[in-house]
Order: structure tokens, then sequence, then C-alpha cells
């Protein structure tokens, strides 16, 4: 057998493949893309059928050059790029360039493992025709918005704007979550609690029913009349219900919700989250056992999984937790939409190769995220949870109020897994309730109205405008972490305690893309065209004539809009301060870590400074102010106003009280449970043992925990 070059994207996919095929493989990377349309033009034939005008990639001629030399000594070529739309169009280039390569060309590592790999390099297919379009028509498609677009926001707002096809939606979702929540007419409600008295201590109990009807407390007029009615009123138990329920696991992660927990459980944004997963599938070092991918392909809207994939897991959960944790039949998830489904959704190549076995062989994040993979692929294999339900109704008269408890009798995939929500709306009240019987009374204990009032829509966090870019078809799973990155490089959005704020600019691009281009701006309009880019795939459109569907309507609206839409002026934010070097007054400007300060005659004058925020507590060192600043990564910290006299860091702020034990000024951090705990940051003060027992009992008291403490009960109920 001849030798045989396999060009994969990256040095490390290329490193670990390489390790897995004989003396008669070499394996080299093409380092991403090496064509592309050419940054200086249009590079788009709108007069001969939008034919793309492709060039080399500046940089990349020695690259090619290598690959060219080995493609000319090998006796056949295979392209290994990632098997996606976006891949596919890197190896259709590289076929151009190559000598060697037979029509059967394109290999797909969907898992880099030994055994798929050797598999995959004697089963080459033919190049995907309909993929390369689909890609083609999308690339074509954003340089003719691109291109377009940008000189004419360059001449009615300001110079250096750009706009994209897909991120202008997504930040039109940003403006306009920002306009309801400035429209937002709080209304006011009250709830009342009733503390109970019973044998076994006080029973928490909420009105929810007035004569019979859902209980509806508008104003303190109200609270106070049904105060009075209660007021000496017997409590009786109206009646007791039990009932059992089945809790079913979720799907295995697809690109959009795996960035979507990475962020929710531990803050990881979506660009890291996709460098992190690529790195668990190109391959991790794991030292007797070598360089393996540990997880499968991670772009991918798909969450069906292999046969051989289930049965490995169905023999994992076997014999580690019980055939009972089997479900009755293997489960099947539906994806939504059109979807890759030769992808599979994200997992572990081998799981028996546990988190705990893998930890010494990653870095945090890295664990982290493989945790949170090989958790949520094994669960959803898992049987479903079986909850008992409580609820007990107390009348008072004309009142009903209402206690309902949970306990978890088979806890199933819930001793593994729980998914996290954006809010708290759907936990469970896990807990049970003391024993009541029907017409027994209680004495009430106390009673607790509250005053409450309703909250706007919450502007989106990270998770939040994935999710809803991915249920309203923005988008395609390569694409989200890009979205977010674009719209806040370009200063549209600003991303402020983890939510996406608007900015000025941001509201000013939106409102003039609405009036001159409604289609562009159109979430609907948006994803009727991703739909469009789907049927390319499928080969049941062509690309040329979506392409030209779109054009034609927008070049008549982009004449019109230069010709009408009036220039627009950005108002400067003055700071009130005046500029130390000439005097005129300094305005904040955003940058790609946040607002700074930045003086208003530039370019004449360039001085910059940080933003600083005074946090109205003394440093106990020098006595100084404590002031708030960024990091050049844009994270918070705290310091001495007096710096660099006083050398006072912190990245939690501090309070003015000393630690007892050694003196150093104290801090207060607040956890994600919302408790707050004021700690000591000198790491070798004996009192931060305190800090971490602290921190582990706000980590713990959660569902899960919750969950795994009832498994321990379910086994030992078995045992017994």
């Amino acid at each position: 057998m001849g030798k045989t070059l396999i060009v994969v994207e990256s040095p490390t996919k290329a490193k670990t493949i390489g390790k897995y095929l004989g003396s008669n493989y070499v394996v080299m990377s093409s380092m991403g893309h090496v064509r592309d349309l050419p940054k200086s033009d249009l590079g788009v034939d709108v007069e001969n059928d939008f034919e793309p005008r492709y060039i080399t990639i500046r940089g990349k001629g020695s690259i090619i050059k290598g690959l060219k030399d080995e493609a000319k000594k090998a006796d056949r070529v295979l392209l290994a790029s990632d098997p996606d739309r976006e891949g596919e169009m890197i190896a259709y280039h590289l076929k151009g360039y190559l000598q060697n390569v037979n029509d059967k060309c394109r290999v797909e590592f969907h898992e880099i493992t030994k055994d798929t790999v050797k598999k995959a390099v004697k089963t080459p297919r033919e190049l995907d025709m309909d993929r390369i379009y689909a890609q083609q028509a999308r690339r074509v498609l954003d340089r003719l918005v691109g291109y377009k677009l940008s000189p004419l926001l360059w001449a009615k707002v300001k110079k250096g704007l750009s706009a994209g096809r897909v991120q202008s939606v997504a930040i039109r979702m940003i403006c306009d979550r920002e306009e309801e929540i400035n429209a937002f007419v709080p209304e006011e409600y009250w709830t009342l609690n009733a503390n109970l008295q019973t044998e076994e201590g006080l029973l928490n109990t909420q009105l929810v029913r007035i004569d019979g009807k859902k209980a509806h407390i508008a104003n303190e007029e109200q609270i106070n009349e049904i105060l009075t009615d209660i007021e000496g009123q017997p409590y009786k138990i109206e009646s007791i219900s039990k009932r059992s329920r089945e809790r079913n696991p979720v799907a295995p992660f697809t690109t959009s919700s795996m960035q979507q927990e990475a962020y929710r459980k531990y803050g990881i944004l979506t660009k890291k989250t996709m460098q992190l997963a690529q790195q668990l599938y190109e391959g991790i070092d794991l030292g007797k056992a070598g360089v393996v991918g540990i997880i499968s392909y991670m772009r991918t809207d798909s969450t069906r999984i292999s046969p051989e994939a289930q049965a490995a897991a169905t023999a994992y959960i076997a014999e580690n937790y019980g055939k009972e944790y089997l479900p009755e039949k293997p489960r099947v998830y539906h994806s939504k939409g059109k979807i890759q489904d030769a992808h599979e959704g994200i997992r572990p190549t081998d799981i028996t190769r546990r988190p705990e076995d893998v930890k010494p062989f990653l870095s945090p994040q890295q664990y982290k995220l493989y945790k949170l993979i090989w958790e949520r692929f094994l669960a959803s294999q898992m049987a479903s949870a079986v909850i008992d339900t409580t609820t007990v109704d107390i009348s008072n008269g004309r009142y009903t109020f209402r206690a309902s408890g949970s306990q978890i009798r088979f806890p199933g995939f819930m001793r593994i897994y729980i998914e996290s929500q954006d809010d708290d709306g759907d936990k469970e009240n896990l807990g049970l309730l003391p024993a009541l019987q029907e017409g027994q009374e209680l004495t009430c204990s106390d009673l607790e109205p509250k005053q409450h009032f309703t909250a706007p829509p919450p502007r989106y966090t990270e998770a939040m405008l994935v999710k809803t870019l991915e249920e309203k078809g923005i988008g395609r799973p390569s694409t989200y972490a890009p979205i977010v990155d674009t719209i806040l490089g370009r200063g549209y959005v600003v991303r402020e305690d983890k939510h996406f704020y608007s900015t000025e600019l941001g509201t000013v691009v939106v409102n003039m893309l609405k009036e001159g281009f409604p289609d562009i701006i159109d979430i609907d309009f948006t994803a009727d065209m991703e739909a469009n880019l789907d049927d390319v795939e499928m080969g049941s459109r062509d690309w040329r004539q979506i392409v030209s569907d779109f054009y034609h309507p927008f070049a008549e609206e982009l004449k019109k809009a230069e010709a009408e839409l009036e220039k627009v002026s950005l108002t400067p934010e003055y700071s009130g301060d005046t500029c130390e070097l000439c005097g005129k007054p300094m305005v904040y400007k955003l940058g790609r870590y946040g607002k700074f300060l930045a003086c208003s005659g530039f370019p004449d004058c360039r001085n910059t400074k940080a933003i600083v925020i005074n946090a109205g507590v003394k440093c106990m060192a020098c006595g100084g102010e404590i002031i708030q600043r960024k990091s050049r990564g844009g994270r918070v910290f705290f310091g001495c106003s007096n710096y660099p006299e006083c050398k006072y860091v912190s990245w939690d702020k501090p309070i003015e009280q000393a630690c007892e034990a050694c003196g150093t000024q104290m801090t207060e951090k607040i956890f994600r449970s919302g408790q707050r705990v004021v700690l000591c940051p000198n790491m070798d003060c004996p009192t931060n043992a305190n800090a971490k027992k602290a921190k582990k009992q706000s980590n713990d008291a959660t569902m899960q925990r919750a969950a795994k403490k009832a498994a321990k009960q379910a086994e030992k109920a078995k045992n017994k």
C-alpha cells in the first residue's frame, strides 16, 4: 500500500490522528480555511449570477506549498476537515490545490478515537456539493449585506461601523427587550403566608383561593380586609391529595444546550465553551492511554445517539447503578426542525472514561465541561425519576391556604444530573410535610403579608440569548459563539452583571435598519433564510436563486435608503471631568472591555483613562478611598486610590472590618445562591477554612444535592 496524505484543519487534530495510523499515512493541517473572498472588495459578481471570487488567504502560501509537495509524493489524498458545511467547503478548496485527489476523497471524524479514525479512512466518500453550495450561499449573502450596508452606516452614522445579516437581528432582539423594559409599568400585588402550628413544628402555607377562585390581592386595602376576616377564625384541613409522577431526563447536549448549561452552571462564556469543547474533541493526552478525543463532534443540532454508544451506556448503568436505573426501552430523542442528523448529540467517546479518571489530565474548565457532557449523556439514558407529591388545602372561612411538599421515591436520572434553569420557577419543593389528617384543626402562629410588584422581562444573559436564537431559528450551531463575540466587539451591546444592554450606537443602527431595511432586521425573515439554506443542503433549492431573491429587493432598498435616510448624530456622553493634558471635557467611550474615559479633543489629544467608581469604603492600610476598577480582561477588582504608594488590591469588595485572626481588611462575597459571606482575603489565614466551608454549604443548597441524598436513602431502604 502506498502513502496516503490526510489533511485536517488543526495541528492538534493532526497530531492525535497521526498516532492512530501507521507509517503509510501522513497527517497534515491546513490551519483552517485556505481560500476566501477578498477583503479589499466585494468579491461577488452580482452581474454574473453571483459568482464568488475566491483568493488564497494571505499568509497561507507556505502551508499550501507544503501540502502540495506532500500530495505529489502521496498515492492518494484524503480531506478530513470538520464534519459540517464549513468543513465541506474547506475540503472543496483544498481539492482545487492538491494533486492525487480522487473523487472519493472526503472522510469525516465524528469522534477522534482509534477505531473510528481507522474505520473512516477506509470508507471515503465524494464531496457533498449541496452542503458546499449551502455554505457558499451563506458566505455570499453575508458578504453582500456586510459590504453594501457598511458604507451606508459610515455615511449616515459614523465611520468604521459594520452590519451583519444575522448579528443585526441579535442586536435587534436586545434593543427590543430594552424597549419592553423601559415601557413596562409594574403592577402591585400581595401574597399572604400563614404559618400553622402542628405537632411536628410549623407548616408554611400560602393563600391560593378566595371563594373558590384563584386569589388575586391587588393592594394593601384588600390585604387588610383579608387579615380582618381571618383573624380568630379556625384553620381546618379540607383535603390531602397525594400523587406520583415521573420526571424524564433531558436529551444529550446539542451545541446550543451545551453553551447554555456551561454558562448557567459555571459562568463559562459561549466562545470559551466552544474552545474547550474543540480541545476535548481534538485530543487530550491521557498519559499511558495516549492522546485521544474524549467527546464527539461538538457543532451539532442533533440529539441522535448511535446504537453502539447507547448500548455502552446501558451496560455501564446496569453495572454501576443497577438494572432498576434503566428505562423499559432505550430512549429516543427527537430533534426540532431540520437538522444534520448524520451527526450525533454531544457525548463522551467512551462512557467508562469517568470525569474523575481524566481530571488529572484536564484544566479546571476542561474538567467542568467534560463532567457536564458525561453526566448529561449518561442521565439521558437512565430511568425516569419518581416523585411523590402531597398537597394539603386548609380552609379558613372563604379562604383556602395550601401547603405542598415532594419526596423523591426513586431518583432515576436525578442521581446523576439535573438541568439548570434560567430562573427558579421550576424548582421542586423537596421536603416532607408533617403527619396531617383531613378535618384536623390547626392554630396560626403568625401571618406574613408581603407586597410585590410585577417585574419586566429580564435582559438577556448569554445563555438566554443563545436559547432564543435557537428557538427562533436564527443562526446554526457554528454561529452562536461568533454572533455573541461580534455584537460585543462592535460596541452595539455591552455586558454588565452578566446581562446584555444595548448601547446608544446599537439602538441607532437598529432603528436605522428597521426604517430602511425591514426584512434584514426581521426575525422571521432571517429564520426563513436559514430554512432556505437548509433546503440547499438537502438538494431541494438552488443557491443562486435564493441569493437572487434576496439581493434584488435589498439593492432597491439600499438605493432608497441612501437617498432618504437622514444622517444621525451620536450625542457624546460627558463625564463632568476635564482632561489633565489639554483641558477639554472628558467623554465616555466604549471599548472591548466596557466604558472608559477619553478626551473629547481626539485625535489631537489621545488621553484615555479608566472609569473610577468609589466603593464607599476606606482602605484600612493607609486611609485612602477604595475604588472599583477593571482589569485588562474586563474583570472588576478593588484597589486603593493611593496607588502606587499603597498596593492594596482585592477581587472581592472590601468592607471596613479587620480580620480578628490576622488583621487583614475583610471582604464580602455573594455566592450564586444569594448567600453573603464575609471572609478574609489572606489565603494563609486560618479563617479561610470557614470561607471554604460556607462556599461548600452554598453549593450544596441545590436540587442536585437533594437528589443525591434521596438516592442514598433509596439505596439504604433497598438494602434493609
